[in-house]
């Protein structure tokens, strides 16, 4: 199965999970799984949330960020990614002075 981002509408998620600015995202779900293609402007972040019924990986496509994961901070690149097992807590955040473009994988568990 292939999923064409370009083919699925992108959805403005202001203030997500209580972040700052706003996430704009495609998303594909199938019941099962979410894969999202993300993007985070400079400023804008994705809040602090526990994953109590799922997991989540975050592969950096471009740019940098910084991550909160149970309280330790840890930075992320292009290149780079990001995991959060279920029953841990995360923070995304865009420091940089780049857009930070990932994709996402949210397995349900």
């Amino acid at each position: 199965m292939i999923i064409d981002f370009d083919q699925i509408d992108e959805t403005v998620l202001k203030s997500f999970q209580g972040g700052e600015k706003e996430v704009a995202a495609h998303m594909f779900n199938d019941g099962l799984n979410k894969i999202m293609f993300c993007r985070l402007v400079p400023g804008s972040s994705i809040g602090e949330h526990t994953h109590s019924a799922n997991s989540e990986i975050v592969y950096a496509l471009s740019g940098a960020a910084t991550i909160i994961i149970d309280g330790a901070t840890e930075k992320l690149v292009a290149g780079q990614c990001h995991y959060c097992p279920k029953g841990h807590t995360h923070a995304i955040i865009n420091d940089g002075d780049a857009d930070l473009v990932t994709l996402n994988v949210v397995p349900q568990q």
